[in-house]
């Protein structure tokens, strides 16, 4: 546990040192969230909704930080530990490579939950917002996507043979994730071709879940992303840890 502490400390002030979570998972999506409100105010998300576009959008917003963490940050931290030969040292160590690991989904976690907390307050404060559903499913349905978001990460970090390789797939799956899955553009708002598209996307299932938790509406309403992300985590993670490369 010592060791996990000292870890921990020392890679987040690392990560902070790099500004690129503190930017693209901090300060971001409180952006976003301060465009939504300026722009669509306390509208109704559609004629006769209970609940505004602003309410509506909470949980998608919620997620750009854990979409910066996992599918980002994560695998190209991972990428770049392997590569420089950093694993391998570990081998040697008491501190097992695992170790490092743990260490990494522990700060990426923070990261989303410091940003979720940030993006709720902002909403409260700043923005008239109000949560209309249940806090412990909402916050079930968080874990769930962080932990299937970080799978991939885990996945695509472990697997790539080189940190480009890990740059070049981390960018192919976050930007379209960041923006066609809802967290940033709206689901709401994009045509229904596009619609089609982003439910393709394991985001936009993750989004589902936290919309109808959000707003209050029955669970048993998105069994389908729940699933989803469900099997994306044990797939992901399975396949990780089969064949995760050390070195």
């Amino acid at each position: 546990m010592r060791a996990f502490r000292a870890l921990l400390k020392t890679e987040s002030k690392l990560s902070l040192r790099g500004m690129d979570m503190f930017i693209f998972a901090l300060c971001m999506p409180v952006v976003v969230v301060i465009i939504l409100g300026a722009v669509f105010g306390n509208k109704p998300a559609f004629d006769g909704a209970a609940y505004t576009f602003l309410e509506q959008s909470f949980g998608a917003v919620a997620t750009i930080a854990i979409c910066a963490g996992g599918v980002m940050g994560l695998p190209l931290v991972v990428s770049d530990y392997r590569s420089r030969r950093i694993l391998k040292r570990f081998k040697v160590t008491p501190t097992s490579p695992a170790l490092i690991l743990a260490v990494q989904v522990v700060i990426y976690a923070i990261y989303s939950i410091a940003s979720l907390i940030l993006v709720y307050m902002t909403a409260i404060i700043f923005l008239g917002y109000q949560f209309h559903g249940s806090w412990l499913q909402f916050l079930g349905a968080y874990l769930l996507v962080m932990l299937s978001m970080f799978s991939i990460g885990l996945l695509v970090g472990g697997l790539a043979p080189n940190m480009k390789i890990a740059s070049a797939v981390a960018s192919l799956l976050y930007f379209p994730m960041l923006i066609f899955s809802g967290a940033t553009l709206p689901y709401e708002v994009m045509p229904a071709a596009l619609q089609k598209v982003s439910d393709i996307l394991p985001l936009t299932q993750g989004i589902k879940m936290l919309k109808a938790a959000s707003l209050g509406m029955p669970m048993d309403s998105v069994i389908i992303p729940v699933v989803v992300m469900i099997v994306l985590t044990v797939i992901c993670m399975g396949i990780s840890l089969r064949f995760f490369k050390w070195e």
